[in-house]
């Protein structure tokens, strides 16, 4: 054979950071015909549904379901307690963060952002400056990214929590764990999180198309001292919702709703903790494949302290323009696809093709993964990319020791 053969037929493995690999029960659960929206089955299992999603959130509030992705969450939380004028807090640690400033400030608020750059977390002595500052309690909300998807770094929530309670300043803490819900740890009441939103298509495994956003009682105040919230994104009706239509203001999401079953049905029997468990072993063997992959040459993980590391999705950096080469190589070559560095250079800068990232979110496990970082390997032995050797050997006894 003069040319050696494709290796990516097959079954494709799409390992970015979301959408995350769906599994078959949820595709199987949504594959059916359109349902009756006005009564039986899919109207009775609402009730549960909500119950089992807040289980996921770790809280015992309130949930309201938008069909949009996370921008609409990011908006609807903003429309039900901010108003034209008010002063929000972004302590941004990525593209994300940013992203979610910029959407408080078309609606109209003043937006101070404490930017930390790519590379480093949430610096509370940082914040706590400027809350201490704040003595006329502008800042009506701090806007908290848990995991930025473009710089994989996990913010510690709990510690920004504490930090509001210090200094004694009475702004929302909202969370985005759109990144990290289902994946890493996040405990909505017990770190006292006000407001958090999510959605479906990363650690909850359901094709994109569905947000939450997660309020507590003192949320709930706020928005009940709003002038005027529309009628879309109110959460009010949507999460107290006493016929069927209000839970999405109009026609629901049927075939998603059917996939979320099945997907809450799947984390519940795992079990959260044992959900959050896996995702850290999964995590560390990456890490550790990373970490020997970066004894040599330009390979090396955006984020140095693995106490700030996401579990669901890590950022990586080559040489220019070496991350796209591989990405391109593994997938047309091997049927892998790999995440773009998402807000790490802008799409027009040679530095561009300089990022990567790599999902290890939802539906994965450890032949999954190991598979995944065969694949990065193979492709930088075609490539010539310079590299440390005996990363699978690493990633293999992490996941040998569990």
């Amino acid at each position: 054979m003069s040319t050696p053969p494709n290796l990516a037929h097959g079954r494709s493995y799409l390992a970015i950071p979301g959408p995350s690999v769906m599994p078959d029960a949820v595709l199987q659960a949504m594959h059916r015909a359109a349902p009756n929206i006005y009564a039986g089955e899919l109207v009775n299992m609402m009730p549960d549904l909500v119950a089992d999603l807040k289980r996921v959130a770790r809280t015992k509030h309130h949930v309201a379901m938008y069909t949009g992705n996370g921008h609409a969450a990011w908006e609807a939380s903003l429309a039900n307690i901010i108003q034209p004028g008010d002063k929000v807090l972004v302590p941004a640690t990525g593209r994300f963060g940013i992203g979610w400033g910029e959407t408080a400030r078309l609606l109209g608020a003043e937006v101070e952002t404490i930017d930390f750059g790519k590379q480093s977390p949430m610096d509370m002595a940082r914040i706590e400056e400027v809350l201490r500052a704040d003595k006329s309690h502008e800042i009506k909300a701090v806007l908290a990214v848990h995991v930025d998807t473009s710089t994989s770094i996990r913010n510690d929530i709990a510690a920004l929590r504490k930090t509001l309670d210090t200094v004694g300043h009475p702004a929302l803490l909202m969370a985005d764990c759109i990144a990290s819900l289902g994946c890493d740890r996040f405990e909505m009441d017990a770190w006292g999180v006000d407001i958090m939103v999510t959605g479906c298509q990363k650690g909850l495994m359901v094709p994109p198309g569905m947000s939450f956003v997660f309020f507590n009682d003192k949320a709930e105040a706020v928005r009940a001292k709003m002038p005027r919230v529309s009628w879309y994104w109110d959460w009010t009706p949507r999460a107290h919702a006493e016929e069927f239509f209000q839970y999405h203001a109009g026609t629901a999401p049927t075939h998603h709703l059917y996939g979320l079953r099945a997907a809450l049905d799947l984390i519940h029997a795992e079990g959260i903790e044992n959900v959050w468990a896996r995702h850290l072993v999964l995590a560390r063997a990456v890490w550790a494949a990373c970490d020997v992959w970066s004894t040599t040459g330009s390979f090396a993980m955006n984020v140095n302290d693995p106490a700030y590391r996401s579990n669901a999705v890590t950022s990586l950096r080559l040489q220019s323009p070496d991350a796209t080469a591989l990405r391109d190589w593994v997938e047309q070559q091997l049927g892998l696809t790999l995440g773009i560095g998402l807000g790490m250079a802008t799409p027009g800068d040679p530095a561009w093709h300089g990022f990567f990232r790599l999902g290890h979110m939802g539906h994965v496990n450890g032949q999954m993964i190991m598979g995944m970082l065969g694949g990065i390997e193979a492709g930088m032995r075609a490539l010539k990319i310079e590299h440390g050797t005996g990363a699978l050997d690493a990633a293999a006894e992490v996941i040998g020791g569990g």
